[in-house]
Formats: structure tokens, C-alpha cells, sequence
């Protein structure tokens, strides 16, 4: 990418830049919010996931939901009760991957946090040292959720960070 920025632009400001550049060519898909394939996938917030490339997804194929591990939490299912109730979305893919940063954290994150800051941290790490065992429970999470209307097809995998390819998770097991 040229960049007309100086050397001391922050990376907020090249992100800006590139928007410029890519709202110059950018044409209306004039497409709705509603995904096309009716899917929400929940995923880490991990950058070395690319979701759309990884899954063969286009723009507007599907809603996707990211944080921290991609932990089922409160604010995600507030997320997936919007895009199923409010949006159409039936089914649910949950995408944990190998070398979560959670995985190296403890619950002791918050207790520092609130050593250091002086006030404790309303949510939880969700921290997990069985990454098999973090998507049965995200999986277990959605399928006992009161708020969402469709819970029979949700599907949890692992994504390999070294190879790319998804593993799915048995939640029987």
C-alpha cells in the first residue's frame, strides 16, 4: 500500500488511509443485513484466523461474532439471540484454534487487573486449558440458551493455526 502519511502517523491513521482508498472503489453489494447462508459463526478474535478465507464465506454469507477465545459468553449470546431472532440465522459454528492465548491465563488475570486498576473487571477471563473441552462447553452454552430459537445445528471445531484445516469437536464426548 503507497502511503502518503508521515513516518509518524499511528496505525489508526494508516487504517484510515486504507479505508480512503477502499471506499473509493467500494460500490453498494445492495444487500441486506440477513445473512445469505443463515449461519452466525462464533470465533476467537485471534488474527491469524482469516474466518471469510478459511470457510470459503463471501460478503454477506454470514454473521460473525469474535472475542477473547470465542467464548459462548453472555454478550455472545445476546449477539447470536439478535442475529437468529431479529436476522433469520438457523445454524451456529463455534471456532476455537490451537495456541489460544487463554490458554496460557488463569483467573488470576482479573485478581491483578484489580490490584493494579483499583477496581475488579465485571467479567470473566474464561480461560480454558482443554481446548476440546472449551467448545463442548461453548456448544453446551448455546443448545441450553432460553433466548435462542434454533439450537439444533450447532457445530463446534478447532482451526489448526499450523495447517489451516478444522477439527470438529464430538460434544457427546
Amino acid at each position: 500500500m503507497s502511503t502518503s502519511l508521515p513516518p509518524t502517523a499511528t496505525v489508526t491513521d494508516r487504517l484510515m488511509e486504507a479505508n480512503r482508498a477502499y471506499a473509493a472503489g467500494f460500490s453498494d453489494p445492495g444487500m441486506g443485513a440477513r445473512p445469505v447462508l443463515r449461519v452466525a459463526v462464533v470465533a476467537c478474535m485471534d488474527a491469524r484466523l482469516d474466518l471469510h478465507a478459511a470457510l470459503g464465506l463471501a460478503l454477506g454469507d454470514c454473521h460473525t461474532i469474535r472475542n477473547a477465545g470465542g467464548v459462548v459468553t453472555d454478550d455472545t449470546i445476546r449477539s447470536l439471540t439478535i442475529s437468529q431472532r431479529a436476522l433469520g440465522t438457523r445454524s451456529v459454528a463455534l471456532i476455537h484454534h490451537t495456541g489460544c492465548g487463554l490458554q496460557t491465563l488463569t483467573e488470576d488475570f482479573r485478581h491483578e487487573l484489580e490490584l493494579e486498576v483499583g477496581q475488579r473487571p465485571a467479567w470473566a477471563v474464561e480461560a480454558f486449558r482443554d481446548v476440546d473441552q472449551d467448545v463442548r462447553q461453548s456448544m453446551q452454552r448455546v443448545r441450553t440458551s432460553p433466548f435462542l430459537s434454533h439450537t439444533d445445528d450447532v457445530r463446534g471445531f478447532v482451526f489448526d493455526v499450523t495447517t489451516g484445516l478444522l477439527r470438529e469437536i464430538d460434544p457427546n464426548s
